[in-house]
């Protein structure tokens, strides 16, 4: 564990929000059901803008219940999690126990700490490095951005996946997915928090990082999916690679 000294870009009601929903990370039908939809597609998202997964070296940034990360090292990535709930954690290290026979190379590694003091202990140690769903909830996200860039090589692939700040992704992402559908419990999302693609690129610019590729994620009620569109009302990927 990193002696931390950034735990000020920590939300605790965030920490504490998703510690109470821990038990559920791997409940396919509980809270955590958009993210098991929405996993295999931000996963070949990331496969496919790396060459493949086998070998790689991969940091997940804010991994929760480790949902992510156990599905890179499963496709032979050398991943290692972090995050600053621990019993998110917790529950990540006991399901990946579970399914430790199925991996390639190694089980996930997971590390209670912030992003900004991982990156002062590994700077540049990573081929990739992935921060999905997390932005939103961290009152600073362009210091969760910058220690992205220096956990990265040069040359390295950064991964980041937030919600923009539009009127239609309030109503999908809080009247629809809270009150109305009730996938997630109610205060999940804050619209306050939500980024758009103006304001994370503008951070993406501040550092070593450029941009390759920017789509949006729309969710499929037909097939109970989500696919890669050039939609970014919602929710929207990047791809960056770190220049220099």
């Amino acid at each position: 564990m990193q002696n931390d000294t950034f735990e000020g870009n920590v939300d605790q009601q965030e920490i504490e929000k998703f510690s109470a929903m821990a038990e559920q990370w791997w409940d396919l039908e509980g809270d955590f059901k958009p993210l098991h939809l929405l996993n295999p597609t931000r996963l070949d998202y990331i496969e496919v803008g790396v060459e493949g997964l086998f070998g790689k070296k991969i940091v997940d940034v804010g991994c929760g219940g480790g949902i992510l990360a156990e599905s890179m090292a499963l496709r032979g990535a050398e991943v290692t999690g972090i995050d600053m709930a621990h019993a998110s954690l917790q529950i990540a290290r006991l399901h990946a126990l579970e399914t430790a026979s199925e991996m390639t190379l190694q089980k996930p590694n997971y590390e209670k700490t912030t992003a900004e003091s991982f990156a002062q202990a590994h700077a540049g140690e990573f081929d990739v490095v992935t921060c999905m769903e997390m932005l939103e909830h961290v009152p600073n996200p362009a210091s969760v951005i910058q220690a992205c860039c220096d956990l990265v090589k040069p040359g390295g692939t950064v991964y980041f996946s937030t919600i923009n700040k539009t009127w239609k992704a309030y109503l999908m992402m809080i009247v629809g997915a809270e009150h109305v559908l009730k996938w997630v419990p109610k205060g999940t999302h804050e619209y306050e928090k939500f980024i758009r693609p103006s304001q994370l690129l503008g951070a993406i610019d501040a550092t070593q990082l450029k941009c390759d590729d920017l789509c949006g994620v729309e969710y499929s009620p037909f097939n109970n999916d989500f696919k890669i569109t050039k939609n970014v009302d919602v929710n929207y990927m990047l791809k960056c690679t770190k220049v220099g």
